[in-house]
């Protein structure tokens, strides 16, 4: 039977290989893919990005394999960038020898906690420090436990004793109270370790595992005991030999940190790390689903036109909404507006009813001198005997006058239905952003299965291992912001206190020129001059980027001053010895300047084969397409301003270039707005 989830085994090979790994690293992203499936984007100094893909109920491993990320984020998605983002991940850990994964990081605001659940159908729940839950991934209430925010996060009941330490009369115990059970359910239950290792425990002991529990000898529990130390030493010690097990037509089977008895016979391929096989065959295990999955695209079309068909709906009741919060508005006004006429007339009303004369009769009289074009009375259009009101045409507007109740309250009840109807809005717009959004889904899984729908898995395998191919290949700079000048020089810039401290020690040498700006908290710069002398262009472009990457740019300002030096003008010692903070160097010397550089950058989209962003100052940008924004400081934050920042890029485009840059995540421009935040300088556009 083929695998389709982690075993305890897995998840404590597969942390014990992480942990160094992503341990300190900065989590630079997150992206969501279906309801499950989560990658986080990790960076760690000196070291190449890692991606994290973490799928509830299933997997939990590192991937090389990069999807192509939805263009709207889910909500789940959304909450995790907002706790979680530019956080540093510190620790990663395996509960007990439970299918749960526990990973700690550390934000602005203190430590945060993601749960993971690998058993069933999953989930992904963020606590704090002491354990609260802040956000699931679902929440729900359930016999013995209850996920729910403000609660304090309770485990699920153990699955079986801990097998790192049961100890041999332990065992020898649990196996009497079996009785007549078979040994190879019992040691699978009450050690929690899966019918595949409970059955190689038994291999490796040479015991029968059918044979019932009150039969097994001395002999055979201590066998049992340390046939099972030997699966768990190589966890221990870390010492694995990753492999994928196949079928005899090349069909993967299972994915081990260690080989087993029981897969003596068949054909393995063996991997470097687990984590390399694990993800090549989820990969695999992937494609297969998805060849399968894109039968289903008639059920995919019914989906896309029913969430289509409530989008439709929602809209034209929020535009009847809004419709309605105008009119109310204005009604309300009309009656102040006339305030002074329409009380007499109400007040003259009232009077002649409380002295006898009936209301069709005061009606009638009303109309008669409407005809005549006197007002108030002609803005009376019929009377509502049943609920004693008048129905009124004023300035263009038509509604009911209660004459029980005074002019105030009148005017008072419609503007309550305008903030009723404006609450209505509100709650309609959240739902109606929401249909969209999964009805963006299932438009990406329609298409997506309709390409699906002529491959083989192998071709599906083929395509994303373009994008692995497409990983590797990224260059030393690719883990900076970078760009490439005017006139073809590479530059190179730190994003904080650790890559400023990385770019000069190990990637700047002595011919290099080293920008940064006369402010604290600024990015080293670095032209790699390849022993070339640089030009006052490549000079210029430099110190625009140390302006516009530098903390002048968060508070709005204009210009800044930037200098710049050579490498062996940088010192780690200061005046009389002081010492120098990571990621700050002490300057000797000359410094040469460019007061007053303009804080301002450049985005522009290329299109070739694949769509391609590029950012910088703007002659550099200029240098590569016609086709660009230019940014400046602003108020304009997050998202509003990436969009703002794609809807000006892609209206120049054709309809065919529109859509190639349709597929491009706002992430990608992401990088290169400062702080992402800022204004679009529509006359430098």
């Amino acid at each position: 039977m083929k695998k389709k989830e982690f075993s305890s085994f897995d998840i404590a090979a597969s942390i014990r290989e992480l942990q160094p790994h992503v341990a300190n690293s900065r989590v630079n992203n997150i992206y969501q893919f279906g309801d499950k499936t989560i990658v986080f984007k990790l960076h760690k100094t000196d070291s190449p990005p890692i991606r994290l893909v973490v799928e509830a109920g299933r997997r939990l491993h590192a991937t090389s394999y990069a999807e192509e990320s939805p263009a709207e984020p889910p909500p789940f998605c959304m909450m995790l960038r907002k706790y979680i983002r530019d956080s540093w991940l510190r620790a990663i850990e395996q509960y007990e020898f439970e299918r749960i994964v526990t990973v700690i990081f550390e934000t602005k605001t203190g430590l945060l906690k993601m749960v993971v659940e690998l058993f069933g159908e999953g989930n992904i729940i963020i606590t704090n420090e002491q354990g609260i839950i802040i956000q699931a991934m679902e929440f729900k209430k359930m016999r013995d436990r209850d996920i729910l925010r403000n609660v304090a996060l309770v485990y699920p009941p153990p699955s079986g004793k801990n097998p790192f330490k049961v100890t041999q009369p332990e065992l020898e115990e649990t196996f009497k109270a079996a009785g007549d059970g078979e040994v190879v359910r019992t040691l699978a239950r009450s050690l929690g370790i899966g019918g595949t290792y409970a059955e190689e425990t038994l291999l490796r002991a040479q015991v029968e595992k059918s044979k019932p529990c009150k039969d097994l000898t001395q002999d055979e529990v201590t066998a049992i005991f340390n046939a099972l130390q030997t699966l768990l030493t190589p966890v221990l010690e870390g010492k694995f030999e990753p492999c994928i097990i196949m079928d005899q037509d090349g069909s993967y089977l299972d994915v081990l940190p260690f080989k087993l008895k029981r897969y003596e016979d068949f054909k393995s391929q063996s991997f470097e790390s687990f984590n390399a096989a694990l993800d090549e065959f989820f990969l695999r295990v992937t494609a297969v689903e998805k060849a399968a999955g894109a039968v289903e695209v008639d059920k995919l079309k019914q989906e896309v036109k029913r969430l289509q068909r409530i989008v439709d709906e929602q809209e034209k009741s929020i535009t009847e909404d809004e419709k309605k919060i105008e009119k109310y508005k204005q009604v309300g006004d009309t009656i102040y507006a006339h305030f002074m006429e329409l009380q007499t007339f109400q007040e003259q009303l009232l009077k002649a009813n409380q002295q006898g004369y009936e209301w069709d009769a005061i009606v009638a009289q009303v109309l008669a001198a409407k005809k005549l074009g006197k007002t108030p009375m002609s803005y009376v259009e019929s009377f509502d005997g049943k609920n004693l009101a008048l129905n009124m045409g004023v300035d263009g507007y038509h509604f009911s006058l209660a004459l029980r109740k005074s002019l105030f309250d009148n005017a008072n009840e419609y503007y309550e239905r305008g903030k009723h109807a404006k609450e209505k809005a509100q709650g309609a717009m959240s739902a109606l952003n929401d249909s969209k959004r999964k009805l963006a889904e299932a438009q990406r899984e329609l298409k997506e299965a309709e390409e699906l729908k002529s491959l083989k898995p192998s071709q599906i395998v083929e395509a994303l291992a373009k994008r692995k191919e497409m990983q590797a290949n990224k260059q030393w700079y690719e883990k900076f912001r970078w760009f490439t000048t005017s006139d073809g020089f590479l530059v190179v810039a730190g994003k904080d206190t650790v890559s400023n401290e990385v770019l000069i020690k190990k990637y700047t040498k002595q011919e290099d020129i080293v920008f940064h700006a006369e402010i604290t908290g600024s990015p080293f710069v670095v032209i790699k001059t390849e022993g070339k002398e640089p030009s006052e262009a490549a000079l210029k472009e430099g110190a625009e980027a140390a302006a516009a990457y530098c903390r002048a740019w968060r508070e709005n300002a204009g210009t800044a001053d930037v200098y710049w030096v050579k490498v062996d003008q940088l010192s780690k010692s200061g005046p009389s010895g002081e010492s120098i903070p990571h990621g700050a160097f002490f300057v000797v010397g000359k410094r040469n300047w460019y007061k007053n550089t303009s804080l301002r950058i450049a985005v522009g989209v290329c299109l070739s084969e694949e769509t391609a962003f590029v950012g910088g100052p703007v002659d550099s940008v200029k240098a590569k397409t016609k086709n660009y924004v230019v940014i400046q400081p602003g108020d304009y934050q997050g998202k509003e301003l990436l969009q703002m920042v794609l809807r000006t890029l892609t209206a120049k485009l054709s309809k065919e270039q529109r859509e190639k840059a349709g597929k491009t995540s706002i992430e990608q421009v992401r990088e290169f707005i400062p702080y992402t935040k800022g204004a679009i300088n529509v006359k430098a556009t």
